[in-house]
């Protein structure tokens, strides 16, 4: 784990930002509008999906894929121009909230502005022509971190962001090698102090896959030696095991909880439904009260929470990557009222700093979950499966009162009945309180 990760992180929200698909402009300037909503949701930080030029050779789609990146050190002019830019993140900071940019920097575009100056810093095949190792990325070029100026050159490319922005997201950062994100992150915070370092660490699958073929691949916990957040990943094939029934919830949560002992105290997940490489979880859950439980499961899971825009509104289309495909915010579902106690939630101290335990109840798809601090408790009760269940809890007897829509529940005998609704109690001591 980085020795300087902030712990509060597990506090956080990190609200995700396509910018080409986020309003039917496309651009910086028409998001402005939209920030007094998004900082409603509880949000702290916007991630920003890459925002620079997009290469044309061997381009997907019409409008490409903004991780074909032709040029770090510029802004796609379809979004806006770097000054759009700046006065997009000096609203967003003016609303208390930090900004994060994608960084890409497994590869570039097989046209872009390095591979013109510098095509020794990239990967050669076999019959010396650049290439990458991931076969379907056609439109990309990997590169190669064999050559010290590479590093100079990200480096540095870094440092002129980290002037305007507070975090790198950084794209298949497993892939790229530890040491250049550990110097990275030395250097960085010589000139700006506090960025947050999220990485998208890759499915155990993946990772094989690459250090079979003898390329770099890098753990979640190696990866921890240089970033402050990484992907869940790892346990993700786990949780769509379970989803489509493959696995029992036990099987689930006890991955979790192996999740939750294997990495340093101190580790930092990032929690997630969806984002722009997996379905909307709309679309795979019809019904609404099961969808409201695995959102507040999502936010009860230690870690930072991510939410990818339009997700408040339970759309279930995901934008198209290469296209114009505008989010339509349709707020037939409007999930806004219960991320809005969920976040505040959020903040709890016992989320950040307490024990954390979670248990399928007997006889139903129900997880109990508890962080405990000090006398204080808070326990969650979701019923992933959308339907009311009969469960024992570890709560005393009485009326208690569910922080997610105030509606008093009966505990008897140590038993409770659900409503199929996603509950929250805190309680401190044997009193129980109503406020988050």
């Amino acid at each position: 784990m980085a020795k300087d990760t902030l712990l509060n992180l597990r506090n956080e929200i990190i609200y995700c930002i396509y910018v080409r698909n986020h309003t039917p402009e496309g651009t910086f300037a028409a998001i402005m509008p939209d920030l007094q909503r998004i900082k409603g949701l509880g949000v702290d930080i916007i991630w920003f999906m890459p925002i620079h030029p997009i290469g044309e050779t061997k381009r997907k789609g019409v409008e490409g894929s903004p991780y074909a990146i032709k040029d770090y050190r510029a802004v796609n002019l379809a979004y806006g121009t770097i000054d759009d830019f700046k006065a997009l993140v000096a609203a967003i900071h003016d609303l208390g909230m930090k900004v994060m940019l994608d960084v890409v920097y497994n590869h570039t575009s097989p046209d872009s502005w390095l591979a013109g100056q510098h095509p020794e810093w990239f990967y050669r095949r076999p019959n010396g022509e650049m290439g990458n190792k991931v076969g379907e990325w056609y439109d990309i070029v990997d590169l190669d971190y064999s050559h010290p100026e590479l590093w100079d050159y990200q480096i540095e490319t870094l440092k002129q962001w980290a002037a305007i922005v507070d975090g790198f997201r950084c794209d298949v950062a497993s892939l790229v090698p530890l040491d250049f994100w550990i110097r990275a992150r030395k250097e960085v915070a010589a000139v700006k102090e506090g960025v947050v370092w999220l990485a998208e660490s890759v499915h155990p699958s993946f990772l094989r896959m690459n250090r079979d073929r003898g390329n770099v691949g890098h753990s979640d916990g190696e990866l921890y030696e240089a970033f402050d957040i990484t992907y869940d990943y790892d346990v993700h094939d786990f949780q769509q095991a379970y989803f489509w029934g493959e696995i029992s919830l036990k099987n689930y949560l006890d991955v979790l909880l192996f999740q939750d002992g294997i990495y340093p105290v101190n580790y930092v997940k990032l929690r997630f439904l969806e984002n722009h490489d997996h379905p909307r979880i709309r679309s795979k859950i019809e019904d609404i009260g099961r969808l409201r439980n695995w959102t507040a499961f999502a936010y009860f899971q230690k870690g930072t929470l991510l939410l990818f825009a339009g997700q408040e509104t339970g759309t279930a289309h995901l934008p198209d990557l290469f296209e114009k495909d505008p989010i339509v915010w349709s707020r037939e579902e409007d999930l806004t009222p219960l991320l809005q106690r969920l976040q505040r939630f959020k903040r709890e101290a016992a989320v950040r700093d307490g024990s954390y335990g979670l248990k399928a109840a007997d006889g139903s798809e129900t997880v109990i979950g508890q962080y405990r601090l000090g006398n204080e408790r808070l326990t969650g009760i979701f019923c992933l499966d959308g339907k009311s269940a009969k469960v024992a809890v570890d709560l005393p007897d009485g009326i208690h009162r569910n922080l997610l829509d105030d509606e008093e529940y009966q505990v008897r005998d140590g038993i409770l009945e659900t409503r199929s609704l996603p509950i929250l109690f805190k309680s401190y001591g044997e009193a129980l309180l109503t406020e988050v």
